[in-house]
């Protein structure tokens, strides 16, 4: 599941929140070619991995052995992962849990752990307080707890690790397990017949398995999990995995957590043939309930763009006709004279005037539009299922290759701004370098700062030194290339030209009723309206540990975010050229953009109300620097949306003055 930590909750939120019909299906279990079902013959061992202890109210993840739970007979083994694993935090290692296939197996022994010092008992009731839950992987599935009185229905990924009662501390050292299994048979052509819509999936058998013989073969399509504590004496005479006397949770003492105490650490496992097919194995946990809630969201975007589409249709391009309808019927005299009467035809001779800190300007709209491009791609292909679940970090790896290939994109697009403005044609890497440096460089420091402080803690949260060393390098050897050849190609192209004359003198702009930026703050509401709704669900996501898979409805809003922001846009900048303001380069630019605002609003309501019982002055730094560097990206893609869009309505109206 897509479970964001450390440096990957900022990277995936920030480029989540930016990312028809069809596309808005609860999407399921997609699987890529190349992924296969793994067949288990009966009675074959399935081992059992951990990966990180998470919690609520924390937002930081701990390593699984960081608590004296038992260890694995061959020791602990991390397991590869790839970079995007890493940066969402999983830790992924063996563990001690191993099951048999089909072999039911009641109060199986797994350790004897302690005795408890009180280091150890601190740990517990640390961790316990802050309640941390401990998360198992079988065949890939997360292990998942059903709360069938509070919430009926709901799966709830994990189990905690033990729980307080009377100011008396204890553990869950009896674990029971369901696992659904799915049967099928093997075809003459060999072990196949997975069928998913028109097609089949091939089955790689386990070893193990009798050649020559036709075998029935098991996939795991479900992983269940109740947890209880039971006091038992320990017994050392008693080796592993060899089964106990089953207790009955209810009926006896449950193993309290204290200096000197031992716990014996059991499970059961139980087997329930299931009719899950392998391919809709994760259905289960992608399921989304609250479809009406999402479709509301789009319905009322829908309503603020019909209302903004009105507002374009009626004011800018009737007015806009008329006027210049009128300018063609008269001579050059009566329509020079006519246009030097209101509006915004008094800026005709300054509305392309070089804008201040045109080097910035083009940093910035090229870093937006880098983001605001990664963010739709990914988002497209997220919603027709290429990041499956089942592959851990797929989504943030495919971000980050896509922001690095898009560097290009990015360079191409600051040079030809540069170039458009200013009029200069040197300096390519000097500007690809700031283009390459500059939101990277921003959330590096950031970052880094942060990386420091989960260091402190140890939790697994924190980037390694070699990733960080890693990321570096892909980051110069693919992005920062790229986006100098962006950047050159984008020095050789054709200079824009303007559809007119700019003043040698500037025009002085007359005193303005009420400042602009009370429009642009105030513009910002309508795209933050837009996605708000999906901001909650992607936020309960990444700190409350639920699962977000609604890739086709968050696919839709970005495309109504788009076009929100590209209207706000337009209208802002004809209201202030109506003004005889011709400022119009960056305050688009910053009209589109203030729906960032509203966002880091929405954090910090979010910190407050929704993550109360989050605690610890760190996990709130931590909050806040991610919830910084989220509105920083949301600013910067927004808006170079809405200086694109009134770029080219600026550009459209003026092209139509004929005038000297």
């Amino acid at each position: 599941m897509y479970r964001l930590s450390s440096v990957g909750r900022i990277a995936a939120l920030a480029c989540v929140l930016l990312s028809a019909s069809l596309l808005a299906v609860p999407s399921h279990a997609f699987y890529l070619p190349g992924m296969y079902p793994k067949a288990h013959a009966p009675n074959s061992v399935i081992n059992v991995k951990v990966n990180s202890l998470t919690s609520n109210e924390t937002g930081l993840p701990f390593n699984f052995y960081s608590l004296p739970f038992c260890r694995p007979e061959e020791g602990i083994q991390k397991l590869d992962e790839n970079f995007g694993e890493v940066l969402v935090g999983d830790m992924i290692e063996n563990s001690p849990y191993k099951f048999n296939m089909l072999v039911t197996q009641r109060a199986v022994k797994v350790c004897d752990s302690g005795p408890l010092n009180e280091s150890d008992v601190e740990h517990f009731k640390m961790r316990i307080d802050d309640h941390y839950h401990i998360n198992l992987l079988l065949d890939n599935l997360p292990v998942t707890l059903y709360a069938l009185e509070e919430n009926p229905g709901d799966i709830l990924t994990g189990f905690p690790i033990g729980y307080v009662s009377n100011g008396q501390y204890y553990i869950y050292n009896h674990i029971l397990f369901k696992v659904l299994v799915h049967e099928y048979k093997e075809t003459p052509a060999g072990l196949a017949g997975m069928s998913i819509g028109d097609s089949t999936l091939d089955v790689l058998p386990e070893e193990g398995y009798p050649e020559g013989k036709n075998n029935s073969g098991y996939l795991v399509v479900g992983f269940e999990s109740a947890a209880c504590s039971i006091r038992r004496v320990p017994d050392s005479s008693k080796p592993r995995y060899t089964a106990l006397d089953p207790v009955d949770c209810f009926k006896t003492d449950p193993q309290p957590i204290a200096p000197g105490e031992t716990i014996v650490f059991t499970f059961d496992v139980l087997w329930e043939k299931s009719p899950i097919q392998w391919a809709s194995r994760w259905d289960a946990y992608l399921k989304m309930r609250s479809d009406q809630v999402h479709w509301f969201s789009i319905l009322n975007s829908l309503m603020v763009i019909s209302f903004l589409a009105g507002m374009v249709f009626v004011i800018l391009l009737r007015s806009v006709h008329r006027d210049l309808a009128k300018i063609e019927q008269l001579d050059k005299e009566e329509a020079q004279q006519l246009a030097d009467e209101s509006g915004w035809k008094l800026v005709v001779g300054d509305v392309f005037r070089t804008p201040n800190y045109p080097g910035i300007l083009c940093v910035v709209v090229a870093n937006g539009t880098q983001l605001i491009a990664m963010a739709t791609v990914t988002i497209f292909f997220a919603a027709l299922g290429f990041m499956s679940p089942a592959s851990r970090g797929a989504l943030l790896m495919g971000m980050v290759f896509l922001y690095l290939m898009l560097g290009a994109a990015a360079g191409y697009v600051g040079a030809r701004l540069w170039v458009t403005l200013t009029g200069l044609t040197e300096g390519a890497v000097v500007l690809a370098f700031k283009v390459a440096c500059f939101f990277p460089g921003i959330c590096a420091i950031v970052l880094t700062l942060v990386n420091f402080l989960l260091w402190g803690t140890g939790s697994t949260g924190a980037v390694p030194l070699a990733l960080y060393f890693y990321l570096f390098f892909i980051w110069f050897v693919i992005s920062v290339p790229l986006t100098i050849a962006g950047t050159r190609a984008g020095f050789r192209a054709e200079r824009l030209q303007y559809p007119v004359r700019t003043n040698q003198i500037p025009r002085q702009i007359p005193e303005q009723s009420y400042s602009p930026w009370l429009l642009i703050i105030g513009g910002g509401i309508l795209p933050f309206g837009t996605l708000y709704i999906e901001l909650f669900f992607i936020m309960s996501s990444m700190w409350m540990q639920r699962i977000y898979y609604g890739f086709g409805f968050l696919f839709i809003v970005l495309i109504l975010l788009i076009v929100v922001c590209a209207e706000v846009a337009v209208v802002f900048t004809y209201l202030q050229l109506t003004m005889e303001d011709y400022r119009w380069w960056w305050r688009s630019f910053f009209a589109s953009g203030a729906v960032a605002f509203y966002v880091f609003l929405y954090s910090i309501n979010y910190l407050i109300v929704d993550l109360h019982r989050m605690h610890g002055t760190l996990s709130a730094i931590i909050f806040m620097c991610y919830s910084l560097l989220m509105t920083l990206a949301i600013f910067l893609a927004t808006g170079a949306v809405g200086f694109f869009s009134s770029a080219f309505f600026v550009y459209y109206l003026f092209s139509s003055v004929k005038l000297d």
